[in-house]
Order: C-alpha cells, then structure tokens, then sequence
C-alpha cells in the first residue's frame, strides 16, 4: 500500500512538472514571437513618427471613446483579422492598446499576415502624456 502511494505521488508529481515546463514554453514561445513581432517605442520615438504613418487603436470601441491619441483610427483587437483591407502594408502600422499586450498581439496577427515595419506604444495608452480625444 505504502509503495503504491509513493508511486502514485511520483506520478502525480512528473505530471505536474511537465504541465510546468510545457506552460513555461508556451509563456517564452509568445513573449520572443511579440518581441520579433514588434518594436516598442517610448512615447517621444511613438510621437516623432506616427503621423507619418497609421495610427491604430487596437482597444475595443467603449475604450476608444472615452479617450484616444489624435489622429488614431479605432481596428479592435477582435476585429483585426476581419478588417485587415483598412491596413497598408507600404506604410509604417503604430498601434496602441490600454497597456501593450493586445497591441502585441494585434502585431503577432499582422506580423503572421506579411506586415513587417510595426511599433507598438510602449506603457500603452494609460502611459501617454500627449494630446488626446475625449468621447461624448
């Protein structure tokens, strides 16, 4: 009964190690794809270039009314893979979220679709210092 425990304890602990180690992966897999994906820029470098470029917040609608950067055009997170005939591919892509991380991904469904020259806010918007655009 004893040996029978131990076993079913080393079992369950392998298990557990592996489910560990395949999370991990999975974890670093995601965080270098975004890093490949997409360049950050702090705000003055995000500034300097994106009115030469498209602008796109990648937030959901509610968000983007209750505030955006001047000038951005609102492609949610959700939508992106429906609605990419809105994106140039000759001209640089800036994108910004609430705080980088569906930026990231939005870069990583771009990157996947043959987009190359993208920036990313880096801090994301509730970061941003600079002229915005109030909702209703």
């Amino acid at each position: 009964m004893l040996l029978s425990l131990e076993r079913s304890f080393t079992v369950s602990w392998i298990i557990s190690l592996v489910i560990l180690i395949a999370l991990l992966a999975y974890a670093l897999f995601n965080f270098f794809s975004q890093r490949r994906a997409v360049k950050p820029l702090s705000q003055e470098d995000f500034i300097e270039g994106y009115r030469k470029a498209q602008l796109f917040d990648v937030r959901e609608p509610n968000e983007y009314e209750g505030g955006h950067i001047l000038g951005a055009r609102n492609v949610p997170l959700t939508q992106i893979k429906t609605r990419l005939t809105e994106l140039r591919q000759d001209k640089p892509i800036y994108l910004y979220c609430q705080n980088s991380m569906r930026s990231a991904k939005a870069a990583q469904i771009l990157r996947k679709k043959g987009y190359t020259d993208i920036y990313q806010l880096k801090g994301g918007f509730k970061q941003w210092t600079g002229k915005i655009r109030s909702g209703k």
